[in-house]
């Protein structure tokens, strides 16, 4: 079949726009060229746009990762996708400014995550403005020019990450990297209505990135959706030898929020007086419990106190390390007097910073530990550019309000937006949970999003329905039959394990029933058979370090083994050694566990 034509640039669209356009046979070089003509060099989101020579270099590299995949697209999941990243970020052959043209160099090597990104067949376009060394959460602090706000330009974008934000919040691409230090990667993921994920530190390797604290630094994702935001940090992440902050998930933390998921939110939320911002968040909080959420008021205190030890304190002094060896007139005068402020501190001082450091974020990981995680207005309000020339200062910490501890508590954050305020402008709502629980972000996340289903950015097109996500890496899922099932006595062996329910189906039709005697509580046991029926199971994902922890617990004749579901999959399950099936009840007529036990106890089975 030839390629068909695409007179338009491909603008709004979500990975799998770009997906579903290659098998229809549309050609990487004809998106992507359509894509560099539309794009403007003006626009004060983009430092660097690539050449036709890059494009073309780079769509050569694909042909050879396709040849070696062997010609199938699906193996590089981001096969002839464009995204832009921070020009903060390492791409090779191109410069890195971090928005100062004194400082800049051009780069020999790809960033680690940029290495991986384009291992998964993505096409750098682009590298985007920024408040100067990520000193910001505004996007006005760079002299390539303020970046608007996507939807009235009399209002910041939200920064550092301000030029990756509004490039995703306008379709230009459907992901971006940016980076988060104190909320740079979700502010301005609120302000132009789109997702900003704030992956737990170290999952993305900093390699590659020009520092502004060294200690708190994360690379972030931008994307229209919390699905496209999960798959690209999930295809940038991996541990990292050459960075000395990376870190491996331990695989314990839990993966998945049930609907009647426990959220915590602030007692006494700040606005500042933006009633309009205080308006939308209110009304979020209805919503989410209109969804199945219990909400609980914590004091907020401790993250209020340890947000503000990162300008206010021995931190900041963090940031003048990274700048040292930047002359004093090339650096942006905002961003000067900033890191300036860190010289007079001494290392007795860092050392008392810590520690109160340690004890905050001790506190915060206790009043958390109850809840599936903490949701909190992204920011406070938001400001024109006019205003931010009159409190450069005052508004940005405002704007840091609920975003500036998370970092140092060692938490991740997933930001999503939440609607739109009477003067039009989007607002946005953050949720937070402690480091190695952003997939489970992502789902509670995603069920938000698909509920409110806003528009997507600045697009205007409409919310497509999200696929499901895909299993959590570092999970098991496994087949429960019947003792550990919703509601059985032994469930409890899974939710004390932070394992998380997934959905209820059936075996293949290769299966029978049997009800073990003796056993204590009652329990089935599941067997392959010549001749058998479909079996209703549910699958749960168990965390992979909690996984042995599990299996230890389950008594002879019961194991765990492999088992076909009916739509072909395989995953791990219980299964019965054959000498108990031996003068056992065959209960397959009774499709599963549960109606066998209700009629037991002559309770009708519910529909």
């Amino acid at each position: 079949m030839e390629p068909q034509s695409m007179p338009n640039a491909p603008l709004g669209f979500t990975l799998a726009d770009w997906q579903a356009a290659y098998r229809n046979r549309i050609s990487p070089a004809e998106l992507i060229h359509a894509l560099l003509d539309q794009l403007n060099p003006d626009d004060p989101a983009w430092i660097t746009l690539a050449s036709r020579s890059q494009l073309d270099e780079q769509l050569g590299a694909l042909d050879r990762l396709l040849d070696a995949a062997g010609g199938q697209q699906e193996a590089l999941p981001l096969f002839g996708v464009p995204f832009a990243i921070k020009d903060n970020i390492d791409a090779a052959g191109w410069p890195t400014t971090a928005a100062c043209p004194a400082f800049a160099y051009r780069a020999s090597e790809d960033a680690h995550v940029v290495a991986r990104l384009r291992a998964a067949g993505a096409i750098l376009i682009g590298k985007t403005n920024l408040d100067q060394f990520a000193t910001g959460l505004v996007g006005t602090r760079s002299p390539y020019g303020a970046v608007p706000n996507s939807f009235n330009p009399d209002y910041v974008s939200g920064g550092s990450s301000s030029g990756s934000a509004s490039v995703v919040a306008r379709g230009l691409v459907p992901f971006a990297l940016g980076t988060d230090t104190a909320g740079s990667g979700r502010v301005p993921a609120g302000f132009n209505n789109i997702v900003g994920l704030k992956p737990t530190k170290g999952w993305l390797s900093t390699t590659g990135l020009v520092p502004a604290c060294r200690t708190l630094d994360c690379i972030s994702a931008f994307a229209l959706t919390v699905n496209d935001a999960l798959a690209v940090a999930n295809l940038a992440g991996g541990y990292d030898p050459s960075d000395a902050f990376s870190r491996s998930n331990p695989c314990s933390a839990k993966v998945g929020v049930p609907v009647a998921a426990k959220l915590a939110y602030p007692a006494d939320p700040e606005f500042y007086g933006d009633t309009q911002n205080q308006t939308v968040y209110l009304q979020a909080l209805e919503q989410l419990k209109a969804q199945g959420a219990e909400l609980t008021p914590i004091d907020f205190s401790p993250f209020q106190t340890l947000a503000e030890q990162l300008y206010y304190g021995p931190w900041v002094a963090e940031r003048t390390v990274a700048l040292a060896g930047v002359a004093a007139e090339h650096i942006h005068p905002v961003v000067r007097g900033i890191v300036d402020k860190g010289h007079p501190y001494s290392a007795c001082d860092a050392y008392g910073a810590e520690y109160l450091r340690a004890e905050l974020a001790r506190c915060i990981h206790e009043a958390l530990a109850p809840f599936d995680a903490l949701v909190v207005p992204t920011s406070p309000t938001i400001r024109t550019l006019a205003e931010m020339e009159q409190e450069p200062v005052l508004f940005n910490s405002q704007f840091g309000t609920y975003t500036n501890f998370t970092n140092l508590a060692d938490l991740c954050a997933l930001a999503v937006p939440a609607g739109f305020r009477t003067d039009g402008l989007p607002a946005g709502i953050t949720f937070i949970a402690p480091a190695w629980r952003d997939q489970a972000l992502a789902a509670l996340g995603q069920r938000w999003q698909q509920a409110l289903a806003l528009p997507l950015g600045a697009t205007g097109r409409p919310l497509p329905e999200l696929a499901p996500l895909p299993q959590a890496p570092g999970s098991v899922r496994v087949a429960m039959v019947g003792a550990h099932l919703t509601g059985m006595p032994l469930n409890f062996q899974l939710t004390t394990r932070d394992a998380v329910w997934v959905e209820q189906t059936t075996t293949a039709p290769h299966y029978r029933l049997y009800a073990l005697p003796g056993t204590v509580p009652p329990k089935p046991g599941l067997a392959r058979m010549a001749e058998g029926a479909p079996i209703i199971v549910e699958l749960w994902d168990v965390p992979q370090a909690r996984f042995g922890e599990f299996v230890a617990e389950i008594p002879p004749p019961l194991g765990i083994g492999n088992v076909q579901l009916a739509d072909g999959r395989w995953v791990k399950g219980f299964i019965c050694e054959p000498y108990a099936l031996e003068g056992a009840r065959d209960i397959t007529p009774f499709g599963g566990w549960r109606a066998f036990i209700a009629a037991q106890n002559a309770i009708p089975v519910k529909a």
